[in-house]
Parts: structure tokens; sequence; C-alpha cells
């Protein structure tokens, strides 16, 4: 693929160290491109990272696996997406964790990881950790993503309800990370039908987007703090390029006790953009095949009513089939048959009648007796 300086996405996005005086180590990433130099497909891939794992490590595994991962994804055709982010995960991986194993001041860094990449109009979906990805569909928040922590396991197994986490000692351990010693496994569930299993979730992958559709990546320190039911307020009642802040100003005045990043994608509700182009070029098609179809019909029953009435014909009785009506205006030569050929009556026939001349006719005498 190559980088385009203009995606076809809106796109907004902030990131704030929170409220107790920590680094932040938060890091995100929105790149776009083109399919390539033959293939004009536009797509956009949002990356976001939440380090962990001490002192300024955790900021070297988040800024290494955004970097990396978008390196990745770019070196790759757009053709098999769930495939290149699954190796752009695992070469990140790999590369944080081995730089983990030469410096000691770094030893046991990590990062949390989710990614969202659209392709044209086609969402593709990866994440390891507690950082989330959510949509805003029309009145719909929904979590597309999983929390890979010891809690969420614990829940997935009915060990413990979501009423009783409270502030579970456990609430933060993550299971799946960047940097980590075994290989890193992307989840690439999405999850967006209520009551789905995993085969089903996986298979929502390349999620068509609609105008308007809005894709949230956020680290924990947001959702630790603010609802998602107030996440969707916010989103539906301020204008996009203030809602990333505005978020994390309301997660800073419950006290802010991590970094806090928003990144905000949405389709344009309308305008001449690419999805508009798409949309029209869609109707022109559905249109066009939709008129050919309707043309194959008719001319199916048209054909099918001619073979009825051949059919019929076919089926008359020897009575009705030799009887010839004729027009009483019609000439008895064009519509009866001859016994013998008869010259039509032109005008040059007339001319060599009146040239011919013709016998007399003497009268039969009746007062006499021939010899």
């Amino acid at each position: 693929m190559i980088r385009n300086q203009q995606a076809h996405l809106i796109y907004h996005a902030a990131s704030h160290p929170g409220m107790t005086g920590k680094q932040n180590e938060d890091r995100f990433g929105v790149t776009a491109f083109l399919g390539g130099w033959n293939d004009r497909t536009p797509s956009v891939l949002a990356v976001l990272c939440d380090g962990i794992g001490g002192h300024r490590a955790g900021e070297v595994a988040a800024e290494m696996g955004v970097s990396l991962i978008t390196e990745s994804v770019g070196a790759e055709e757009p053709d098999k997406p769930l495939r290149t982010l699954e190796k752009a995960i695992h070469r990140a991986s790999e590369a944080i964790y081995h730089a983990s194993q030469t410096d000691q001041g770094r030893v046991g860094m990590g990062a949390t990881c989710a990614c969202a990449w659209v392709i044209g109009d086609r969402l593709y979906t990866a994440n390891l950790g507690d950082s989330r990805i959510y949509l805003l569909r029309k009145g719909h928040f929904l979590q597309l993503s999983t929390d890979h922590t010891w809690v969420q396991e614990a829940i997935d197994a009915g060990l413990i309800s979501e009423e009783t986490i409270g502030n579970h000692p456990n609430a933060h351990v993550i299971r799946r990370y960047l940097g980590s010693k075994e290989m890193a496994e992307p989840d690439f569930r999405l999850w967006y039908f209520a009551g789905e299993d995993d085969e089903a979730a996986l298979e929502n992958q390349g999620l068509r987007l609609r105008r308007g559709d809005m894709l949230l990546l956020c680290s924990d320190g947001l959702t630790d703090l603010v609802a998602d039911s107030e996440i969707q307020t916010l989103l539906e009642t301020h204008p996009l390029e203030n809602a990333p802040e505005a978020l994390i100003g309301m997660a800073n005045e419950r006290g802010g006790h991590d970094n806090i990043t928003v990144v905000l994608l949405q389709v344009p509700r309308k305008g001449n953009g690419w999805f508009g182009r798409k949309r029209k070029r869609q109707r022109t098609i559905g249109c066009v095949t939709a008129l050919v179809v309707l043309a194959l019909l008719v001319g199916g029953a048209l054909i099918g009513r001619q073979w009825w009435r051949n059919r019929l014909q076919g089926t008359e009785t020897p009575s009705q089939a030799a009887t010839v009506e004729v027009s009483p205006t019609e000439e008895p030569w064009t519509s009866t048959p001859s016994l013998f050929p008869t010259a039509s009556p032109t005008a040059e026939n007339e001319d060599r009648k009146a040239e011919t001349p013709q016998p007399s006719i003497t009268p039969w005498p009746t007062d006499t007796v021939s010899p």
C-alpha cells in the first residue's frame, strides 16, 4: 500500500496523562493509505497502545507497538486484512519482548493494543488487553472488542458476575499483551449481535460501515471512570472535534487516576467523499441490473405467449385449417388458387388484348338447316 495525505474518514483524537502526575504511556496513530498505484481503494488504520511494565518502559513498548504495526500493515496488500493484522501484531510483540531482554531497565515492559482498520467501507478489528473498540450506530453503542483481563475471563467462565466486580484486586491483571514471552494472539472476535458465539463474532469481520457511523478506540483510563451510557450521550451531543477532549475532561473530573486516550473515526454523513461515490455507483449498478432483469422477464413472457399461440394453432381441426376466408373487397386471383395460370390485369396486358384481333362470332341460324 501507499500512504495517502487525505483520509476518507473524519477523525479526531486526544491523549492526557491524567491527574495523578503519571508519565503518559499511551500512544496512538491514525494513518491513511491507498491500496496501491493501480488500486485507489482508500483505507484508514487506527492503532492505540497503552504501555505497561514500569517507569518509561511502558512508554517505549507503546511507541514500538504503534509504529511497528502501522509500518507492517503499510508494507502489505489490503487483500487479506486479518492475516496482515496478525503478522503485524506478532512482529511488534516479538520486537518488544526482545527489546525488554536487552535492557535491564525495560524487563517486563509491554502494551495493550486496539486496532481498527477500515478498508473502503469494511471494518476489521484486532485487540489485546483492555483497550477497547466501540461502534456508535443510530442510537446503539456497541463494545466490539473483549477485555483480556483476569476479571473478564472469570465473568466469561461464570465464576463471578459483573455486579460483583467493584474494585476487584485483579481488575487490571492483563492476560494478553504485546511483549509477552509467549506468542501474542490477537483477538479477532467482533461482537455485534446479542447472544452470538465466538464463531459468529469472527464472521462479523468486514462489517460494512454506514454513513454517520462512529468508531471509538480508548484506553482503560476512560472506561474505568466513565460508563458506556455516558460516553454514548456525550458523543451524540458534542461535535466530533470536541468529543475527545470532553470525554477526557469527564474522566479527569472523577479523579483521572490513569492515562486517558480517545481516538474517534466517523464515516461522513454526506458530501462527495468516497462513500458517496461508492453508494452512487452501487445504486447505478442496481438500477441497470434491475432493468436487465425486467427486460429478460418481458422478453420471456412474449416468447412464451407466442409459443402458446403456435401450439394452439397446431391443434386446430382439419376443417378449420382448410377454411379460407376471403374479404369481399379482395380480388379472386389474390385469394383463391387457380387451376390455370392467369395473367394479372396490368396495363400492358390490356394493350396487348386491344392489339390482338378478336374472332368474329356469327349468330347461329335459327330458321335454316345446313346441307
